[in-house]
């Protein structure tokens, strides 16, 4: 599945010749976050990434290409985690593998 940034998908839009701002498109991206369509992942530090897969997985993340690729929930085993604050509940745990071509 597509794992497209906002400027990703602002350039698809408008490939078109159509007329959406950025603000439009970043507005829209991050509704459809706050409603559960789509998931942000931010495996890179100078951009989100949109997951229409909403399904607990985690990522492998190509540096060099900067492309981000499903892993199956059942392929990573996360043990260890410290105690919750008083008061929080756990809500997922979200494990970006951060991948670099060897030379």
């Amino acid at each position: 599945c597509a794992h497209l940034s906002a400027d990703e998908v602002f350039r698809l839009i408008n490939a078109d010749n159509q007329r959406v701002s950025k603000a439009t498109v970043y507005n829209t991206l991050g509704l459809l976050a706050d409603k559960g369509v789509v998931r942000e992942v931010i495996a890179d530090p100078t951009r989100v990434f949109y997951d229409p897969n909403t399904t607990p997985h985690h990522h492998f993340f190509d540096v060099a290409t900067g492309e981000l690729t499903d892993i199956s929930a059942d392929q990573i085993h996360v043990t260890g985690l410290p105690p919750l604050p008083a008061g929080a509940k756990l809500e997922g745990v979200d494990v970006i593998v951060r991948l670099r071509p060897n030379k």
